[in-house]
């Protein structure tokens, strides 16, 4: 695509499309740019102050920002956060208005290979080892998209040789026309229902990551789940596959020992009990990023080096402190009830685990059943907007036998709570399964807020 004399319609102004502006102002170009959000003026400033001081830029903002509607421009750039079915680019797609986003000009215009990895949790994780392997080896590798650099920024660094890893949400991938060299695919569950109308709209945006793929690219499956299995069938690339249950063609675990099979027989990488990730569930995302990673060429030194050196990322079952015998773990990323049931099932020690917050759609009735049939829970502290659901989901499945306590209203009282009820050598954690909109300002707020109350706590000598 080309931004030559176009009059450009950019939809939110985020990190995303700041990345863009940025970008676009150092074509140099001569087209004239539109920035719409439904925010306010006052509510955007620190972005607005953000923007291209060479660049001119008209603005909409507030609740009637869309009133004029899209169909005169001739391409429209979408932020992640901006629903890709929604009315209004319907309208102008059907009066060919061109319509992008920062990822798809990202594959567009990007000379390296790029490693694209997407789930519904975990990626995160994955996508960062994946980087940390190839580093290990010698590679050059930038990691981009959810996390790391925006990734337009990187294209006037990146040469041919260089690799690109990406993690990759629903929302960049809604519209996504081509595929990554080697593409990740974990388990996909069901997200961000609050926004995607059904779970087959959200997991057919997550098949785009390997539904353009040729067959000289890799497609790397979770070979432990139906959907991800079935995504072999909407690929031409070469399959492999990770598992934490089977052997299989890629890596796996047996025995609890971590393993490489790509050709040949199985290479030994080492012992999951020698890995720093804490849970089970973070086998699949060291399998994954071990078979991703020697596609890209990645050594057997580098990628042992790597798996047993990382320590995971903040917010992901982030172990803050030990205070009087008890550990505290900071899970703030985990927005769904399935990333809460991985942080109980990871721990052997007593748990009191610290749940709730904003609604996005989620049914808890696994969960509740979880807690329900968890010998080692010592208490239950439920907060927030979905507080009620939750515990409704816990009555159903039986009594509980751990207390549960309701209504604390902020952090330092929530974590005062939880060390009444947690016994000498036990963990408390928050692993929310929702968002944190009600109390916080995102996920990283409600994390960071935690840590900040839990390290007020005083050691008794």
């Amino acid at each position: 695509m080309r931004f030559v004399n176009q009059s450009v319609a950019v939809l939110g102004l985020g990190l995303e499309t700041l990345d863009f502006l940025r970008w676009l102002d150092g074509l140099k170009t001569t087209c004239s740019v539109t920035v719409f959000d439904r925010q306010t003026e006052v509510e955007l400033a620190p972005l607005i102050k953000q923007l291209p001081a060479d660049l001119a830029v008209k603005t909409f903002f507030g609740p009637d920002y869309l009133a004029a509607g899209l169909n005169e421009f001739q391409i429209i750039v979408r932020s992640p956060g901006f629903y890709r079915l929604h009315p209004v680019l319907l309208a102008a797609q059907k009066h060919r208005v061109k319509i992008t986003s920062p990822t798809k000009l990202f594959f567009e215009f990007c000379p390296a290979k790029i490693i694209g990895v997407t789930g519904t949790k975990g990626k995160g994780t994955t996508a960062s080892l994946i980087a940390a392997i190839l580093r290990a080896s010698g590679i050059n590798v930038f990691l981009a998209g959810n996390i790391g650099k925006p990734m337009l920024k990187l294209l006037s660094v990146l040469k041919p040789k260089d690799w690109v890893c990406l993690e990759l949400s629903s929302f960049q991938l809604q519209d996504l026309t081509v595929s990554p060299h080697i593409s990740v695919v974990l388990n996909i569950t069901s997200e961000h229902l609050d926004v995607h109308r059904h779970t087959r709209e959200y997991r057919l945006a997550k098949t785009n990551l390997v539904r353009w793929q040729s067959k000289a690219d890799f497609a790397v499956l979770n070979s432990d789940y139906q959907f991800s299995r079935s995504l072999a069938h909407s690929t031409k690339a070469q399959i492999y596959w990770f598992s934490r249950y089977q052997r299989v063609t890629g890596s796996y675990v047996y025995q609890r020992r971590l393993y490489l099979k790509t050709m040949g027989q199985p290479l030994l990488v080492g012992s999951v009990d020698k890995l720093l990730l804490r849970g089970e569930h973070n086998w699949e995302n060291v399998t994954a990023a071990i078979v991703a990673g020697r596609l890209a060429r990645a050594s057997i030194v580098g990628i042992k080096k790597a798996v047993f050196e990382f320590k995971g990322l903040e917010h992901r079952l982030e172990l803050v402190k030990e205070v009087n015998q008890v550990k505290f773990y900071n899970d703030s990323f985990s927005t769904i009830p399935e990333t809460a049931i991985a942080a109980l099932q990871s721990f052997h020690e007593p748990i009191v685990i610290i749940l709730g917050g904003s609604d996005k759609g989620s049914d808890y009735s696994h969960l509740g059943a979880t807690l329900h049939s968890c010998h080692r829970l010592a208490g239950v502290i439920l907060i927030g907007q979905m507080a009620g659901k939750i515990k409704a989901s816990i009555a159903a499945a039986g009594r509980l036998q751990a207390p549960v306590i309701e209504g604390l209203t902020d952090m330092k009282s929530i974590v005062s709570a939880a060390v009444k009820l947690a016994p000498p050598v036990s963990a408390v954690v928050l692993s929310p399964a929702c968002a944190s909109f009600d109390m916080f300002i995102n996920y990283k707020d409600r994390g960071d807020q935690f840590k900040y109350a839990v390290n007020q706590l005083q050691t008794q000598n």
